[in-house]
């Protein structure tokens, strides 16, 4: 037996032990793909190997199941009761609880800054807190200027409140003068003027550089002339320990030389902060009780904890949670960048990115990406999504409000032929409910007269049931009507298809998750919508009324 027919055979025996001694293949597949997240490529081999296994272990009776169990050692403990939903409790709650969003405006928000700012929000409203929102711009090279009003358009659709005004780390350069200076005073920090070479030489021998000793005199002298000087000439190092484990937190930088033009400082200053230092200063003057941030910043959170020690600093409560993986989007904030300048996307809200308002475009619900990110929680385990879980969670919302219309895509007309007299002047009026579990809603109306427009994908030979009015036999290519009863069409296994008036329809385009276009008509009931409604066409998905032109209905579609 090789390995992985033991892993079948012992979750065959659990899977067994359960019912009565008589196991299910698929259950037991279900068990390993659960507890073994590396064998889902393999789960069609191991269901053909779950078959035969499981057949063996059905034919042991029970006692002899339970030997096997044992001489396995197969432990067979209950599975712990699932923990309770929502966020856990925050530590060291000591007064109000502050947080902060602080993204940096290098393009719209995207799903994975969803990861960070809804349990922000999430936590302060369960404390009675405050959220501020700040704007972490001091990297020239990665700002993107409309991005400044995009995150702001993007937390509001997100619904996310903020508490006070927004926060620009480009306003408070004075700010981290400030500091610099006091921590050069205190011998906490100094201008460092060795090639980067060079101090990474020493660096990584936990040796001070020369600079390290100057004098607090020499260092104000140093700090007093660094505007003037080049690029890369020097920098200003925060001291910590040269002896620690990890090199990169050894004499951190916390300021450098910008060339850059600023957006919104153009060539006002040449010194600027570096992350850290910023962010540090910044989290203890605006009150920050509780930092919340993926755990690629863990090192990040241990440099800044040697500047609030340098300044006799309370040190927030970090939290830190784990990556967040996600498949078969577009996320790179550069990458979308290249792709919009180069024609690839038509705009930050292309279908195809995993930005904010592309997903609202589609008709992805705010309450669907805040209700995902509530499930995966912060824990420090690493997490996957995919298009699949977000359409599962917005369907459930979409389900309920949107109303019901026909959409036909490709259209091709038919004509039935008919002992029955349908014509325009004597056409059959069809009802149908806007919604089928809320009636209250109403109905809309369809012309019949024997003519239609239907998807060209149905026009193949067989039966086929017009929703709500005939069964009609195609042929050839050509219609005959068969009967009117929908029992028959359900007793002889008719497809059931959505139609639209040939008299009585509007031109539609659909823009798929793709960024394809679909061309179709729907029915005139339609005509009523207003830009952001969003529909059911039956048997084709949910889609968001995107535009209304004079001769057309522009849709973006959502998901199945």
């Amino acid at each position: 037996m090789n390995d992985l027919e033991k892993i079948v055979y012992e979750h065959g025996l659990l899977n067994a032990k359960k019912h009565k001694g008589k196991a299910n293949p698929g259950a037991v597949v279900g068990s390993i793909m659960s507890t073994h997240s590396e064998l889902r490529s393999k789960a069609k081999e191991i269901g053909q190997i779950a078959n035969s296994i499981v057949k063996n272990i059905n034919e042991i009776n029970i006692e002899n199941q339970e030997i096997e169990i044992a001489n396995l050692g197969i432990k067979t403990t209950e599975k712990k009761k699932k923990t309770e939903k929502g966020l856990p409790d925050l530590k060291n709650v000591d007064g109000m609880v502050v947080m902060r969003f602080a993204p940096n405006p290098s393009g719209p928000l995207h799903i994975g800054h969803a990861r960070a700012v809804v349990p922000n929000s999430e936590y302060v409203k369960k404390y009675n807190g405050k959220l501020m929102l700040r704007i972490e711009d001091t990297d020239p090279k990665r700002i993107y200027e409309p991005a400044y009003k995009m995150i702001e358009e993007d937390i509001k659709w997100l619904t996310i409140e903020i508490d006070d005004t927004v926060v620009y780390q480009s306003d408070r350069f004075p700010i981290y003068y400030e500091y610099a200076e006091k921590l050069i005073k205190l011998s906490k920090a100094y201008v460092c003027t060795c090639t980067k070479d060079k101090f990474k030489r020493l660096k990584d021998e936990s040796k001070p550089c020369p600079c390290r000793n100057l004098s607090v005199e020499e260092n104000m002298e140093l700090w007093n002339e660094f505007p003037e000087m080049g690029v890369g000439q020097a920098v200003l190092r925060v001291k910590t320990d040269l002896s620690h484990k990890n090199p990169a937190i050894r004499d951190w930088v916390a300021m450098r030389i910008v060339d850059e033009k600023h957006p919104r400082l153009g060539d006002k200053y040449r010194v600027y902060p570096m992350m850290n230092f910023s962010v540090a200063i910044d989290d203890h003057l605006m009150e920050i009780t509780h930092v919340l941030r993926g755990k690629d910043h863990l090192a990040n959170s241990e440099k800044q904890k040697y500047l609030y020690e340098h300044l006799n600093w309370k040190v927030p409560e970090f939290i830190h949670y784990g990556r967040l993986k996600m498949e078969d989007m577009a996320l790179s904030t550069s990458k979308a960048f290249e792709g919009i300048e180069d024609g690839t996307y038509t705009g930050w809200d292309d279908p195809r990115l995993g930005t904010l308002r592309a997903m609202g475009r589609r008709g992805i619900q705010a309450k669907t990406i805040i209700d995902l990110m509530l499930e995966i929680g912060v824990k420090m385990s690493d997490s996957s999504i995919s298009w699949k879980k977000i359409y599962g969670l917005n369907r459930k919302i979409l389900e309920k409000f949107t109303n019901r219309y026909f959409f036909v895509s490709n259209p091709v007309k038919i004509q039935i032929k008919s002992n029955k007299k349908f014509s325009q002047n004597n056409s059959l009026k069809i009802k149908r409910p806007l919604h089928p579990d809320f009636l209250e809603r109403g109905d809309r109306e369809l012309s019949f007269n024997g003519e239609v427009y239907i998807p060209m994908e149905d026009l193949k030979d067989g039966l086929l049931r017009l929703m709500d009015t005939i069964n009609i036999t195609i042929f050839n290519g050509q219609a005959t009507f068969h009967s009117s009863s929908f029992e028959q069409a359900r007793e002889e296994k008719a497809k059931i298809i959505q139609w639209v008036p040939v008299n009585e329809n509007i031109n539609a385009e659909i823009v798929m998750s793709d960024n394809s276009i679909i061309k179709g008509l729907c029915e005139v009931a339609v005509r009523d919508l207003n830009v952001g409604d969003i529909v059911q066409f039956e048997r084709f998905g949910f889609a968001r009324l995107d535009k209304k032109e004079k001769d057309k209905l522009i849709f973006y579609f959502a998901h199945k």
